[in-house]
């Protein structure tokens, strides 16, 4: 496995909000509120400098990750939050065992996230984009990149690191690049416990949640946070995905990982965060929302066994 050589500079999708962005007729056009000029230079500092950034880190031809300078990250980017009250200490409990580190190798790159068991035949849910970046990286590398034994970019290597730290093969099941959602399967005998999806419509503004995953390459990390909005509209790459925001701590390799509540459910996938001229992550965290996320599993898995 190549060794991460820090998080490196800044990349990955832009973002826009649809109330800045002028091509979506939002507001925020500074006409009419006497505020002109300095509305104009608040807009133009959030659109140059807010991004929302996928999770994953890959290596190869990209740097190591995407949300601090070569410095490392801000010590002020992120607020820890106070004690876990003990209905967060019982979901963490009962949601680790089914959480997974997800390593991609493609060629010569390589990228890594999170993944979770969703049934009992060990498929596991993760972000298309981990994928996609492990051969992005390969691309970038070049032909003479050193490779990782004997995959392409056609045909991506998977590996998953259990809990307990066993490491397993992973099949490709299906992707689904539009909703940055993917399907692997691990071995019958691997024995992750699924985690429990929440029933849609049940997510709810202000109640707390958990982000648990791989970030850093650090498994079984959980962050605490809550739901801070609903249908958040977001733009990452050319795709507009609605989205769950969140201000649980979230950083490169909790791409995939669940966000869950304090009842242990899945209320959606960790998939990006926002960050302002590389500074870190500063609060503002989004996943797919669940109801998205079963219906282009079911689909996928339907497709592909």
């Amino acid at each position: 496995m190549a060794q991460q050589s820090g998080l490196g500079e800044p990349r990955g999708p832009w973002f826009i909000s649809p109330d800045l962005d002028p091509a979506s007729g939002g507001r925020g056009n500074g006409d009419g509120d006497g505020s002109g000029s300095a509305g104009r230079r608040w807009r133009r500092i959030l659109l140059t400098g807010l991004a929302v950034i996928a999770l994953s880190l890959a290596s190869g031809g990209l740097a190591g990750g995407y949300v601090a300078g070569q410095d490392g990250p801000d010590p002020q980017a992120s607020a820890s939050p106070s004690a876990l009250p003990p209905d967060m200490v019982g979901a963490a409990a009962q949601v680790v065992p089914g959480v997974v580190s997800v390593t991609v190798a493609s060629g010569g790159g390589m990228a890594t996230g999170s993944g979770f068991a969703i049934d009992d035949q060990q498929h596991l849910i993760t972000n298309d984009h981990i994928v996609a970046q492990a051969g992005a990286a390969a691309a970038s590398a070049g032909p003479g990149a050193a490779g990782t034994g004997s995959s392409t970019a056609g045909e991506p290597t998977v590996m998953v690191e259990t809990p307990d730290g066993r490491q397993l093969p992973a099949q490709v099941v299906g992707r689904d690049s539009g909703s940055d959602i993917a399907v692997l399967k691990v071995p019958a005998g691997a024995g992750l416990a699924p985690l429990v999806l929440a029933k849609p419509g049940a997510t709810r503004v202000g109640e707390p949640v958990l982000a648990v995953g791989s970030p850093l390459g650090l498994s079984g990390t959980v962050t605490a946070g809550i739901v801070s909005a609903l249908d958040r509209q977001v733009k990452l790459g050319n795709n507009r995905h609605r989205a769950v925001q969140t201000d649980a701590p979230i950083n490169p390799g909790n791409s995939g990982g669940p966000l869950v509540n304090a009842r242990g459910e899945v209320v959606g996938v960790n998939t990006a965060i926002a960050t302002i001229d590389g500074k870190g992550s500063i609060g503002i965290g989004f996943a797919i929302p669940i109801e998205q996320v079963q219906q282009v599993a079911d689909t996928i898995i339907g497709k592909g066994g």
